[in-house]
Order: C-alpha cells, then structure tokens, then sequence
C-alpha cells in the first residue's frame, strides 16, 4: 500500500512537471499563434534568475522562485514582443526563425556569463515519509503549485477583464479594437503572461534539474509535445495531454528506465497526433478553455 502511494506520487509529479514546463508556451501559442522556439530559453533565465536572486543577492528562494523569476523574464518578454515579434505577426515561419535565432543568442549570452556549469539551488522541503518509504516534498508541492497554477490561469482568463479582452483580441482584434481594447497592449501583456509562466517553470524545476545554457532544448521538445498533444484549448489541453503523457512515460519509467520513459512519451505522441490530428481538445472538450 505504501508503496503505491508512492507510485502514485511520482506519477502526479510527472504531471505536474509536465504541466508547469508547458502552460507559458500554451499561452503563446495556443492564443497568439506563435510558435516561440524560445520558451526553452525563458525557463533558462527563469532559473538563473532564481538561483542569482537566492545564491548571490540573499533573497529568500520562494521568493525568488515565485516573485523574482517570473517578474524578470515576463518584462523581458514584453521588451521582445515590442521589439521583434510584434513586426512579425501572421507571418508564422519569419516568426520561428526570428525566436530560434533569438535562442542561439541567450544561450550564447548564458555561456559567456555563467559558463557551461550546472548551477543550482537545494530543495527548499525536506523529504516526506510515507510508511517505510520516503518521497520528496518538493514533489508534493509541485503537484499542488500545478492545480493552483492551473485554476489560477482558468480564473484569469475566464473571469477578468484583461482576460475577457485578450481573448477577444485574439479572435478579431479590429472588432475589439473597435470596442475601445487597445491590441498591441493585449498582445504585449499575453506574451508577458506567457514569458512569466515559463520563467516561472524553469525557477521551479531548477532545484531538481540545475540550470546550464542549453537546457532548454531538453524543455522545449516535451514543452511542445505536450502543448500539440493536447490541441487548440489553453488549460483543457495542457492538462490533459499532461496527464496522458505524464502517466505514459512514468509508468514506462518504472519498468525499464527513464531513457525508455522519454521514448515512450514520444512514440505516444506520434500515435496520440495519428488518431487525433487537430490534439485533444480537436475533438474532446471543444468549448473548454
């Protein structure tokens, strides 16, 4: 029994973690059309920011986790939007490559200011045990952060005014703007929203991952995996592609190794997007959010 606990622990992690390294890059794209071939970028200077904050200047680490981090990188992706992307809206290819050049630079700038090291910082919770088993608490807390997170972004998008405009921007920006919304400030606070999450994510798995230059590359592929998978809806198929892919690749852990695990989660993405073109939410939970 105990163990299955614990099972099921790890499982949920592997949801959660899923579901925190994609939702900035949802946001991007699954409202603005972008394809952002930076986001793994943005977890990258979402970690370093944190562990600078914590390692260099005292700040607490949950605060530099979950204030500092996300409050860096969304201002910085608001100064990117205003300076490259806005110049590049409809033009989808132009985009992707103005972003992946974009990524070459920060991972360049990353190399030259902190090396090719792993930094880090330790887990702020200590180890939970569960019978004559122990799991991390840090775990715990990532499956918790992740349904807070999750319900958080519902209610901003579903409830609030910027979230009632930016979704009207997004389906027709010259009637909203005809209704008084201003689109290039939408556009330029979505992709802020967008940057913040993903600073937000890589601030929190830098404890469990550690942070070099080219770590996002590791992000990004499950990032869009992830974000494909589950098709047009924000939060609907964020969550449960997570959950579908998540479930996969630990269980496969569990039997073989992580390698295979990874191997898993693609080749169930490769068939998951063969029976279901258009991800999830293409057919399942249409009208959700």
């Amino acid at each position: 029994m105990d163990l299955s606990i614990i099972y099921g622990i790890e499982v949920l992690n592997a949801i959660a973690v899923l579901v925190i390294m994609s939702l900035g890059l949802a946001v991007v794209f699954g409202m603005m059309k972008i394809v952002n071939m930076a986001h793994g970028e943005f977890m990258m200077l979402g970690g370093y920011s944190a562990i600078m904050a914590t390692n260099h200047f005292g700040v607490p680490i949950w605060i530099s986790m979950l204030v500092v981090a996300p409050l860096c990188v969304g201002v910085f992706g608001m100064v990117i939007e205003r300076v490259i992307i806005r110049h590049l809206y409809g033009r989808m290819i132009d985009t992707m490559l103005a972003t992946w050049g974009l990524s070459l630079a920060l991972i360049g700038a990353a190399t030259m200011l902190f090396g090719n090291t792993t930094l880090g910082i330790s887990s702020p919770l200590p180890s939970v045990n569960v019978g004559s088993y122990s799991t991390s608490g840090y775990s715990l807390f990532m499956i918790v952060f992740a349904l807070c997170l999750v319900a958080a972004l519902w209610l901003l998008l579903r409830f609030t005014t910027l979230g009632l405009c930016a979704r009207a921007t997004m389906q027709n920006a010259r009637m909203a703007a005809a209704l008084g919304s201003n689109p290039g400030k939408i556009y330029s606070l979505t992709f802020g929203l967008g940057a913040a999450l993903s600073g937000l994510g890589g601030a929190l798995l830098a404890p469990i991952t550690g942070v070099i230059p080219t770590i996002g590359v590791s992000f990004i592929a499950k990032a869009f995996i992830t974000v494909i998978g589950g098709g047009s809806a924000i939060i609907a198929g964020t969550l449960s592609s997570s959950m579908l892919f998540g479930t996969i690749s630990q269980l496969v852990t569990y039997l073989s190794t992580p390698v295979f695990g990874a191997v898993a989660l693609l080749l169930s993405a490769i068939v998951l997007l063969r029976l279901l073109p258009q991800g999830i939410t293409g057919r399942f939970f249409r009208r959700s959010l």
